[in-house]
């Protein structure tokens, strides 16, 4: 893998991970790059295939993963979801920054991989504010907001392993949060920007 170093995000769904991403993407508009995930959900409104996801049938993915094309790949809710290496190689080959969002499985996944990315693990501040937060966005119903927190309680758990992750940002005031994150990735931002003006 050429390029600069990925970046993991890992995280609970409703700890803020995507508020975070987009700040990052917004002030460093061509350092990072997301990697586009694969899924077998169908498309929410206004999701664009190969740029929100690559959409694809549960056929067609497995298929890639007997193939080993996959770093990493789970079920979630009755969905396959996972990450391609193509789709971080053509973040790379951008000379960008790649940011993978995953959860934990998908962590300990790519830890057996060649990767070597900085894990980050973004959380909420407790379980209720995290509840709140889902329930406030009005997306879930009541059935798939208690799997949700059940998984965030798992992830919460399995994230406290010793060196699992570089950092782990709790997200209770987001600048606060934002700064942490910038500051980790500092390096790696300055290396791909004059590696750029080379």
């Amino acid at each position: 893998m050429q390029g600069p170093r990925p970046v993991v995000l890992s995280g609970p769904s409703g700890a803020g991970k995507s508020t975070l991403l987009k700040k990052l993407l917004k002030d460093y508009e061509n350092v990072f790059g997301f990697s586009v995930s694969h899924t077998t959900r169908q498309p929410r409104p206004g999701e664009v295939n190969g740029k929100d996801y690559h959409f694809v049938t549960r056929e067609e993915m497995q298929k890639e993963i007997d193939a080993g094309e996959f770093i990493e790949h789970a079920e979630f809710s009755g969905n396959m979801y996972g990450t391609s290496k193509g789709a971080v190689q053509a973040v790379q080959a951008q000379n960008q920054i790649c940011v993978l969002d995953i959860d934990i499985q998908g962590v300990k996944n790519i830890k057996k991989t060649e990767l070597n990315p900085i894990y980050i693990s973004v959380q909420p501040p407790s379980i209720e504010i995290l509840e709140k937060r889902l329930r406030d966005r009005k997306t879930e119903t009541e059935e798939s907001l208690q799997k949700r927190l059940t998984a965030a309680r798992v992830d919460l758990e399995l994230s406290k392993e010793p060196g699992l992750f570089d950092l782990v940002i709790i997200n209770d005031d987001l600048e606060q949060a934002y700064s942490e994150l910038k500051e980790v990735l500092l390096e790696e931002i300055k290396k791909t920007e004059e590696s750029r003006k080379s």
